[in-house]
């Protein structure tokens, strides 16, 4: 009889992903449905908390500009629906306003970049941590700290997820949100009639004898161009495949 020998089976490593292309469909989906959950209305609730993440920082721009440049802070609104506001007195009244969309994008930017790359996505999370603590301070409103609290859980629990890889898509969506800040201000004001008007109308009440359209096409057009080169600049840069990717962070808080 002939003797069978049977070869042993090997069996293959798992391809490294390559999620680079994923990260950009991904700023896509993201960018839609932050235009529904933000401006449609019953679903806006459900991101108040993310709502008041980046309205507070935006805020706190115009805030860190009046100080910077000798104003005094008279009073401060961070609320989901009414949008935010800051009464100051004195400063530099084009700086203190260009702070507000400017500090947006850089920081939108930032959390971008944590998107293309875990190691940074970890490092962000502790700030997107404090950054949704911090408005507590001012909510009252019992729906919004339950969900205050639910965000907070949520970003925790994806440190212990797949290596913490669903914290990149946490900075992601925070990212496209802060960085296009200037659609949902101006969103807020001409369809949900919000209470506190937008940065571009207080540029018309600064400038009037500039023409309105002016500075939306303005801020439109440099975060628009913001988000687009970030978005080239992480494609290129953290050209990492998973496996690289998750060896470059567990240098750091390993998970």
């Amino acid at each position: 009889m002939p003797l069978i020998t049977s070869e042993p089976v090997v069996e293959e490593e798992p391809t490294p992903r390559d999620d680079r292309l994923a990260v950009v469909y991904s700023e896509i989906v993201f960018l839609l449905i932050t235009m529904a959950f933000w401006t449609f209305p019953v679903i806006r609730k459900l991101i108040a908390p993310l709502k008041l993440f980046t309205i507070g920082w935006h805020e706190l721009c115009h805030l860190g500009a009046a100080l910077v440049t000798g104003g005094s802070i008279l009073s401060i609104c961070i609320d989901p629906n009414l949008g935010g506001a800051c009464e100051i007195e004195g400063g530099h009244p084009p700086t203190i306003l260009a702070a507000g969309y400017l500090g947006s994008i850089i920081f939108g930017s930032a959390l971008l970049l944590g998107g293309w790359n875990l190691l940074m996505a970890k490092i962000l999370s502790f700030f997107i941590a404090f950054g949704l603590v911090m408005p507590l301070i001012l909510v009252r409103d019992k729906i919004t700290i339950i969900l205050i609290a639910i965000y907070e859980i949520l970003l925790i629990g994806f440190w212990f997820i797949d290596h913490g890889s669903p914290l990149r898509w946490y900075c992601l969506f925070l990212g496209v949100m802060n960085i296009l800040y200037i659609l949902w201000d101006i969103a807020d004001e001409r369809f949900m009639k919000k209470k506190n008007t937008s940065d571009i109308t207080q540029y018309v009440l600064l400038y009037p004898s500039t023409w309105p359209p002016l500075w939306t096409t303005l801020w439109v057009f440099l975060a628009s161009a913001a988000l687009a080169g970030f978005s080239v600049m992480g494609y290129k840069v953290f050209n990492l495949d998973s496996d690289q990717m998750y060896a470059q962070a567990a240098r750091w808080l390993p998970t």
